[in-house]
């Protein structure tokens, strides 16, 4: 049987038939595993973006009026529906983006993790706080958080599920609609969690999906959006900055990566190096956060070197929708060339190939060998430009703070690593410009634990997903004072320089009063 009958034809329909449109075009999608068609996919218009954005602005006022006990309750239905229709997707998610099937259960466990944490902490979130006023006692200050409208979603293709339900999450939950284009290689497993998300009781359109090439249609959005939610590239992220900016609207983007890894005097090299493979190599090195380089001690180089490239000459490559594999496919031909021509270019000058460094027609159109570099040197491509693929290049260290300064180089800053002891290792997490640091992890502890922030610095993005800051950036803080009593300009029977010694006398005392 082929790899695509595992999905009916009719299950395919009844999917497509959530995207709004009234085109007539349709193109087609291919599994990067076998290059088979999967899915003719309906085209969005400009016309129909229009539409969805008026049904959305409808539905988001009478949402907005939800109580939020009733949206915690729809995100924990979410989160149940997510494990006990895990199979499907995880099929899904292999077959438009080529991943191990341990791979894509990451997405599945992320999603339903991200919808229980924001469901048990909606309320604390969300309801109104309460402020310090201008005048004790007189002064009543509550800050509300009133949802931004309606929110643009455009999600990629490497983390097809959980980057475009995962992402939208919060922002329906703090009381916003959605419009969302998944990427155009891998909209069936997008559109499966919107199902879920309608079946968990998120009323239709307050989630809305379009379809078509994100120069017309993720371009559509943005000029109508109230909020954009983007994860791409960052030539991409900096034209979406760009067009939100001139509308005034903010936006978070989570964009690329060089991201590195320390190894520090005193690790455990067998464990760094395990943990090296996991870190460089999952979803075959197509994540934002996945390790491209890493800086090792003179002293432990030869042993972890060793001991890396053994484990991953060990890694089983396969095309096969089971948990037999280590590592899946690249997403497409063009990714194929850019790893084989950082390869070829790293060694062109100077670099060695280890281990890997060849495409595997044998296995599937987009296979390519995990591989291994050192000897890189800054003359290559691959020494500071992101690869996003199965390619890690290795370096020598003398000292921990030539470490650190290696690890800084460059213009991005979205995820680091540092294996070793943890005393030492969280004194220089600090240092490291990068929004989300792991110890002895590669990127796996963040992105998991939901209540912490994730996000870029410098060009790997702006803003954050996950943890309170995941859904403030959906609502604008808004404050509202009471006041009793006695104006703010005082009284109208106390003269104004009677009233301004007062309120001065008042200060200084105030100025004495330990902090609250």
């Amino acid at each position: 049987m082929s790899l695509v009958d595992v999905v009916p034809a009719s299950r395919v329909q009844s999917l497509t038939a959530l995207i709004r449109s009234t085109s007539g075009e349709t193109r087609t999608t291919t599994t990067p595993l076998t290059g088979e068609p999967v899915a003719q996919i309906p085209v969005s218009s400009i016309d129909d973006v229009e539409a969805a954005f008026d049904a959305a602005r409808a539905a988001q006022q009478r949402w907005a009026q939800t109580p939020l006990e009733a949206r915690s309750a729809a995100l924990l239905r979410l989160h149940d529906l997510v494990l006990a229709h895990q199979d499907e997707l995880l099929d899904l998610i292999q077959l438009e983006s080529g991943k191990a099937r341990a791979h894509a259960f990451d997405e599945v466990a992320h999603l339903a993790l991200t919808a229980r944490f924001y469901a048990r902490r909606l309320k604390s979130q969300l309801s109104p706080t309460r402020r310090n006023g201008a005048l004790p006692g007189l002064t009543r200050v509550e800050v509300n958080q009133v949802p931004k409208g309606v929110v643009g979603i455009i999600s990629p293709w490497n983390y097809p599920l959980t980057m475009a339900i995962s992402d939208g999450l919060p922002a329906v939950a703090a009381g916003n609609a959605v419009v969302h284009k998944p990427d155009s290689q891998s909209p069936l497993i997008a559109l499966a969690g919107v199902e879920l998300l309608r079946r968990a009781g998120i009323p239709t359109d307050v989630w809305q999906v379009v379809s078509g090439a994100g120069s017309v249609v993720g371009s559509a959005i943005i000029e109508r959006a109230d909020y954009i939610c983007f994860t791409g590239s960052t030539a991409t992220g900096s034209l979406v900055a760009k067009q939100a900016a001139e509308r005034l609207v903010s936006c978070s983007l989570e964009l690329g990566g060089k991201n590195p890894m320390i190894v520090l005097p005193g690790a455990d090299v067998e464990r760094a190096a395990a943990g090296a493979v996991t870190a460089c190599f999952s979803s075959a090195g197509q994540l934002c956060v996945s390790i491209e380089r890493v800086y090792v001690p003179e002293a432990l180089y030869d042993g972890f070197r060793d001991a890396f490239v053994r484990r991953v000459q060990a890694l089983s490559l396969g095309a096969s929708l089971d948990w037999d594999a280590d590592m899946g496919s690249l997403i497409s031909q063009s990714q194929v060339e850019t790893v084989a021509k950082h390869v070829d270019d790293a060694v062109a000058n100077g670099a060695t190939v280890l281990t890997g460094g060849r495409a595997r027609p044998d296995l599937g159109p987009y296979f390519f060998e995990p591989t291994v570099l050192e000897g890189v040197t800054e003359a290559a491509e691959c020494f500071a430009e992101e690869t996003f693929g199965p390619l890690v290049s290795l370096y020598p260290y003398r000292t921990v703070d030539e470490a650190v300064a290696l690890a800084n180089a460059g213009e991005y800053g979205l995820n680091a690593s540092i294996f070793g002891p943890v005393r030492e290792a969280r004194r220089i997490a600090p240092a490291i410009k990068a929004g989300t640091v792991n110890i002895n992890e590669g990127f796996a502890a963040t992105f998991g634990s939901i209540d912490a922030p994730m996000g870029g610095m410098r060009t790997s993005g702006v803003g954050r997903r996950q943890g309170a800051e995941g859904i403030l950036r959906y609502t604008e803080p808004q404050a509202v004072a009471v006041q009793r009593a006695v104006p703010m300009g005082g009284p109208a029977f106390v003269p104004a320089r009677r009233y301004a010694q007062a309120l001065t006398l008042g200060l200084k005392v105030l100025r004495r009063t330990p902090r609250a």
